[in-house]
């Protein structure tokens, strides 16, 4: 089983890149974050998921030990396969997918094509527990970086035409004193047009 590859980037598909590992290509699938980060030439490192199945074999890259765990968790439901688990960790950091699914709020990964309001509830359902004890706040939880958005606050970046990454990424930078999501979202475009 192959469960970690590094070597050069030979070329780039529609979500995979081409690792060239001693001369021998490897397709990896990779989140939209990873894909948008790579570039051909580049030397880099992958943990692998290797999914066989009876009519093919895939392999699946992460850049970092959590979300190659977190990707094998979200396996773990029934209804969530390989391309839906790595959309769930192309929009969002590991830390976030773990604290939206320890405070219960399925809104983050309905957001995935493929991954309905059921199967979300589901995922959250099955894996509160497995996630960890997080400390958790009725809508928001205090990382590193600040306050971690609530749903609405992102729905409403989105509607505004941002990608989710880039709503989330603003959101992060907003002052954790400002409580108010309507002032929170004032805040994030400012820091997104700057």
């Amino acid at each position: 089983m192959i469960a970690y590859l590094r070597g050069k980037i030979k070329n780039k598909g529609q979500g995979y890149i081409i690792l060239d590992v001693r001369d021998v290509g490897y397709k990896v699938f990779v989140n939209e974050t990873v894909y948008a980060e790579s570039d051909i030439g580049q030397e880099t490192e992958f943990y692998i998921y290797q999914n066989v199945r009876e009519d093919s074999l895939s392999l699946f890259g992460f850049n970092a030990l959590d979300q190659l765990e977190m990707f094998e968790l979200l396996l773990s439901i029934s209804g969530i396969g390989p391309k839906s688990a790595l959309g769930v960790l192309g929009i969002a950091s590991t830390e976030d997918i773990k604290d939206s699914i320890a405070r219960g709020d399925s809104s983050l990964l309905t957001k995935v094509s493929g991954i309905g309001k059921k199967t979300a509830e589901r995922v959250v359902l099955d894996l509160r527990e497995k996630v960890g004890r997080i400390t958790r706040n009725t809508k928001h939880a205090i990382d590193g970086g600040g306050m971690i958005a609530s749903g609405d606050e992102i729905d409403a970046l989105m509607a505004l035409g941002y990608s989710m990454m880039q709503a989330r990424d603003a959101l992060r930078q907003v002052d954790p004193d400002v409580k108010d999501s309507g002032e929170r979202i004032k805040a994030a475009l400012r820091a997104i047009s700057n």
